[in-house]
């Protein structure tokens, strides 16, 4: 069964002065290049997740091949976002087995990338949590089992995934991502990138 993807993009990218999903790298908005990656990757169904900035967002960008889960709290913190993922999820498909989250702002993320995260976790046996390594810690993208769901709709304000992934109880595979700390937080952040 495929592996359903939450690309979380409800974020009011204060740090940066503009909307981060909008920023364009190589002609393509980010949030766009994420839609792009995830539907190579073969993930089904893929659920966008927008609060701030959304109806520009959605003149902007091209989400008829994604479900668009809408926000309302999304100035409360980044948790939010997963529990809107998560709830709109399993309202669709109750019996969902996983699911694969991912942020919008990270550039060097690959189809490949993500085929492998999916493959590593269809190959895991006992469903554990698989991540990507980064910056020497595990990270998203990343695939929940539905054993986790409890806990990521349990997380509060600006606790992300990544607090699951730093809890020993919790079994984790991690996958390299090479340059997977590379993101787009600040107007350096971008201005690298857009040197490259």
């Amino acid at each position: 069964m495929p592996v359903p993807a939450i690309i979380l993009a409800a974020g009011g990218s204060r740090r940066l002065g503009q909307p981060k999903q909008l920023v364009r790298i190589a002609g393509e908005t980010l949030l766009a290049r994420a839609i792009r990656v995830v539907r190579a990757s073969a993930s089904d169904p893929i659920f966008v997740v927008l609060g701030a900035h959304h109806e520009n967002i959605r003149a902007a960008v091209d989400l008829s091949h994604v479900r668009v889960v809408m926000n309302p709290d999304w100035e409360q913190g980044i948790a939010t976002s997963i529990h809107a993922g998560i709830r709109e999820l399993l309202e669709l498909d109750p019996h969902a087995a996983a699911a694969l989250l991912l942020v919008c702002d990270q550039p060097r993320l690959t189809t490949e990338h993500l085929r492998t995260l999916i493959k590593d976790y269809e190959h895991a046996g006992e469903p554990g949590i698989v991540a990507s390594r980064y910056g020497g810690a595990a990270g998203i993208p990343a695939i929940f089992p539905k054993s986790q769901f409890s806990k990521l709709l349990a997380l509060q304000g600006d606790e992300g995934a990544r607090h699951l992934l730093r809890n020993p109880e919790n079994s984790v595979v991690e996958v390299e991502f090479s340059d997977g700390e590379i993101d787009i937080d600040t107007p350096s952040n971008l201005a690298a990138q857009l040197k490259e």
